[in-house]
């Protein structure tokens, strides 16, 4: 068996590494009340069951640009801030999992060179295991392109793609091409090095996604880059946790202390962990939010130790989503729902929850949305933020828009395909 992923057809130049300090968490900043960003609040993005769809914002409202990729479910879809390359992470039922990109702001999209697992490339299912008490071992391919993420400016090719069954590919060459990160993939919580052997027969990371053929593995959702240092990288996993690199992917480590597993013997194991979207603030990256599926945690030290700020029964607790301040890190938006056999609006009653306090108490937000007969829930990364806008879009096809940091909401459209992704552009 081949041990080392395929090398890439081609390899830009990479900088030298910026031997510039980290620095210190910058403090808490003031706000200009009404303030937003136009640039980025202007243009919507969305991933959905039907395709990639592109809003803009004018004095008239918004606009649907013609829809890209018709009839194709598209799992996730964001701009490159550094070349402005709009991606659609797509899942062509008879194809596959593929990657398109448009360089013309949407109007016409090229297939991307695509992703795939290297040769002797295999995962133990954990479910297997438990069930017939034995390990099974699987062949790796590639069942969903999850998230993507982009590198800081100072790695001008540097992409990230986060995967089902659980592979973080990297390319550093604008996404000519992509390589598996064969540090996380082949860590000992996962099993160990398995291109050399069956390693310790044992796996921590469980199916929390569900791929393209219908098979539940574990996936990668979450990439939080560290504004203040490219090499660190943050990852969520469903289901295993946070992982952490500092030394650009080269070695791992998990950051789940304080998190809860209330299904399992021990509720606060070191793994096993069902993160559904981590985010940081961009202003102050020490503060780091996670909605679980136990709970909204948060942590002001750079998720070495999470803290659960929500309450079983209230009505912030279950949901996917969470946004956070681009300036202020105890300041952050979840979208409540009611798990786990439900997975819709608390009480047919849609709403947007803020806290300003770092979780000790929370706001609901409903001027503008549905109070009654609303069944929509919101994916984990269906909802986003751009100064004082956000935006969130639910699988039953309904998009909202907010310009006041929530305290009011506009319908953008309530006949759009079920929605996946929401990003400002």
């Amino acid at each position: 068996m081949a041990r080392k992923a395929t090398k890439p057809a081609r390899k830009a130049k990479q900088p030298a590494p910026s031997k510039k300090p980290a620095g210190k968490t910058a403090a808490k900043p003031t706000r200009a009340a009404g303030k937003e960003q136009p640039d980025r609040a202007a243009t919507l993005i969305l991933g959905t069951r039907k395709g990639t769809l592109i809003l803009r914002r004018g004095k008239d409202g918004w606009k649907a640009e013609p829809l890209g990729h018709p009839g194709v479910s598209v799992s996730y879809a964001a701009r490159d801030p550094r070349t402005g390359v709009i991606w659609s992470a797509l899942e062509h039922g008879h194809w596959g999992p593929k990657l398109s990109r448009s360089r013309d702001c949407g109007r016409t999209w090229e297939d991307a060179p695509q992703i795939k697992y290297p040769e002797g490339a295999r995962y133990i299912d954990p479910f297997t295991e438990i069930s017939q008490n034995k390990s099974r071992y699987k062949a790796a391919s590639l069942m969903k392109i999850w998230v993507l993420g982009f590198g800081a400016e100072s790695q001008p090719g540097r992409i990230y793609a986060g995967t089902i069954p659980g592979g973080l590919f990297v390319s550093n060459d604008g996404g000519e091409s992509f390589e598996l990160n064969l540090p996380l993939w082949n860590h000992e919580s996962r099993g160990g090095d398995l291109f050399a052997g069956d390693g310790t027969g044992k796996s921590f990371w469980s199916g929390g996604g569900l791929g393209i053929n219908g098979e539940h593995a574990a996936g990668i959702h979450s990439l939080v880059v560290d504004p203040r240092n490219p090499k660190r990288l943050l990852v969520g996993v469903s289901c295993a946790g946070v992982v952490e690199t500092t030394d650009d992917g080269r070695t791992w480590r998990g950051l789940n202390d304080g998190l809860r597993m209330d299904y399992g013997p021990d509720p606060t194991p070191p793994w096993g962990h069902d993160v559904h979207f981590m985010a940081l603030c961009p202003a102050q990256p020490d503060h780091l939010w996670q909605q679980n599926h136990f709970g909204v945690f948060y942590s002001s030290s750079g998720a070495k130790k999470w803290k659960i700020v929500s309450k079983k029964g209230a009505l912030v607790h279950f949901g996917f989503p969470v946004a956070v301040d681009e300036r202020d890190g105890k300041t952050a938006w979840v979208v409540p729902g009611r798990a786990d056999d439900q997975r819709m609006a608390v009480d047919g009653a849609l709403c947007v929850a803020r806290t300003e306090d770092g979780g000790r108490t929370w706001k609901a937000l409903r001027k503008g949305l549905p109070q009654k007969n609303a069944w929509d829930v919101v994916f984990r990364h269906a909802l986003d933020i751009a100064g004082d806008c956000l935006a969130f879009g639910s699988t039953t096809g309904n998009l909202y828009f907010s310009r006041n940091r929530g305290e009011s909401w506009e319908c953008v459209g309530s006949n759009f395909p079920p929605i996946h992704s929401v990003r400002f552009a």
